[in-house]
């Protein structure tokens, strides 16, 4: 493939004249900056991911001290079938990268002492676990999981491999019959809350959105879609951590041609009469024909950008809805645990009240939710014999004051809870622990408000309504990852790699 360069005589700035092989530089290592990179080495450009931090992941980096492997980031395998569809782009399967199991039962679910509910991994067992908590419940399950089914099916092929540039991309007479039926208008809370009577199974259903940085009330009922994900689909875990999808991938995009520059932060793009051209960064200077954002947007936007260039303003940051931060511990134990499982959620308190504390009043919460992971119970790996490998994770509101007297605070305190409620005192067992929330957040990622999810997927910042993945003011470049769409989450961060990589071959080949 022959290089590119700007023709100024013509107005579409994406018509080149080839003579080369185009360079693409992207900017940062998440899982949307590997999917990109991947997919546009194999259509012949040169690639460049340049990344701030040691190593690839994004917030899927590891941690690893005196025998323990720390997922830092994502530690949930939801959706496997877009891992796989990724990975048979380049003649691969998951297979080949790692041996995924699926976890049973999913998860477990504390709602008091004594008083916990296991999801189970096959269909008969779910229906009879509705019919236990609620009698005559399965037939609203058998409806509510196939509509689930349908929403996942239609907007898994139709809606979120649009780029959304605009919402003309939507009308479409078939796609809007279909959106009739994926309850785009209505929230989640009032959907669950018409089938089910019972707390606990309500509970269960409208969990699956808290990955999608909003209350129940604030989510489309699109999103059900998700509880065909948990439900049907299952939660998966691949032996040895979460990592092994990153290492999986920067295999295959190495594999393609892809270069990486690791501990290279960019400072400044320079753009030239509404081209990036140069990228200024810790480690010299980088030349690109195309440029892809897959760091924090708002970081992208506010500060490495001209301010005749930017996308938005500082006044539409602060208007969008976050998705929550979280406080998180890593914890090395010198024990094993009794009577927890891989997954672990602890709602024994009120969970509206924990979310007006994020999403409405913004403060530390007075009685948080929160989750446990023990991937050791799994995975023999990721601790040393007779160990276990712990870590604790409380949503809470961007932008907090953050402090490590409030994270000790926070720790005594699910200690206290996670010993009453399941029987287990690490307190005199911790080999160490580190803490990680906001403040680290913003100094690893850039992350706006010190967010950790992204953007929430509220009504009005769903599809065409969420930050544009292309700069209306940079001819040449495009944005990735959470902050853009689709949306939060690994598989979705994958997808949009593929939208943004898909965007970039498109235009070329047009031209």
């Amino acid at each position: 493939m022959k290089q590119i360069r700007p023709n100024k005589t013509i107005k579409n700035p994406f018509i080149y004249i080839m003579d080369k092989k185009p360079t693409v530089t992207i900017i940062g290592a998440g899982f949307a900056g590997l999917s990109a990179a991947a997919l546009l080495a194999k259509d012949g450009f040169d690639v460049t991911v340049l990344e701030k931090n040691e190593m690839a992941g994004g917030r899927a980096r590891t941690w690893e001290k005196d025998g323990f492997i720390f997922d830092m980031g994502p530690s949930w395998y939801w959706m496997p079938d877009v891992f796989e569809n990724f990975y048979q782009i380049f003649g691969k399967t998951t297979a080949d990268f790692y041996d995924l199991k699926r976890l049973s039962p999913s998860y477990r679910i504390y709602f008091g002492k004594e008083d916990t509910l296991d999801v189970p991994s096959t269909q008969e067992e779910l229906y009879q676990l509705f019919e236990t908590l609620e009698p005559n419940s399965s037939k609203n399950l058998d409806s509510f999981l196939k509509q689930a089914k349908y929403k996942y099916d239609v907007g898994m092929n139709e809606y979120v491999f649009k780029p959304s540039h605009s919402v003309m991309e939507y009308f479409d007479p078939r796609l809007a019959i279909s959106g009739i039926k994926l309850q785009l208008l209505g929230n989640m809370r009032t959907h669950v809350h018409q089938l089910f009577k019972n707390e606990k199974l309500r509970k269960l259903l409208e969990f699956p959105v808290l990955f999608l940085g909003a209350t129940p009330q604030n989510t489309p009922a699109l999103y059900s879609l998700m509880n065909y994900a948990d439900l049907i689909l299952g939660t998966w875990y691949p032996i040895g951590g979460m990592h092994k999808i990153v290492a999986a991938m920067q295999t295959i995009a190495e594999q393609q041609g892809v270069k990486f520059k690791f501990d290279t932060e960019v400072k400044r793009i320079v753009v030239k009469n509404n081209v990036a051209e140069e990228l200024i960064t810790s480690k010299g200077n980088f030349k690109t024909d195309f440029l892809i954002g897959n760091a924090d947007y708002h970081h992208i936007d506010q500060q490495l950008l001209d301010r005749a260039y930017r996308n938005y303003d500082e006044k539409y940051w602060e208007s969008r809805t976050m998705a929550p931060s979280c406080l998180l511990f890593y914890i090395a134990l010198d024990k094993k645990l009794q009577h927890v499982l891989h997954h672990n959620l602890f709602f024994d308190e009120n969970f509206d009240e924990h979310a007006e504390e994020i999403y409405t009043n913004a403060k530390w919460p007075a009685k948080p939710l929160f989750y446990a992971c023990c991937p050791s119970v799994t995975d023999e790996h990721v601790a040393p014999l007779g160990c276990e490998n712990l870590f604790f994770l409380i949503p809470v509101a961007p932008g907090l004051q953050d402090s490590e007297a409030k994270r000790e605070e926070y720790f005594n305190l699910l200690v206290q809870r996670f010993k009453s409620l399941t029987g287990n005192d690490i307190s005199e067992n911790i080999l160490f622990k580190r803490t990680y929330a906001m403040n680290d957040f913003v100094e690893d990622y850039h992350a706006y408000k010190g967010n950790a999810y992204g953007l929430a997927n509220t009504l009005k910042q769903t599809a065409f309504l969420k930050p544009k993945m292309k700069n209306r003011k940079v001819t040449n470049m495009l944005y990735t990852g959470q902050l853009t769409v689709p949306g939060p989450g690994v598989p979705p961060a994958i997808i949009s790699g593929q939208v943004a990589a898909k965007e970039i071959i498109k235009k070329i080949k047009k031209a």
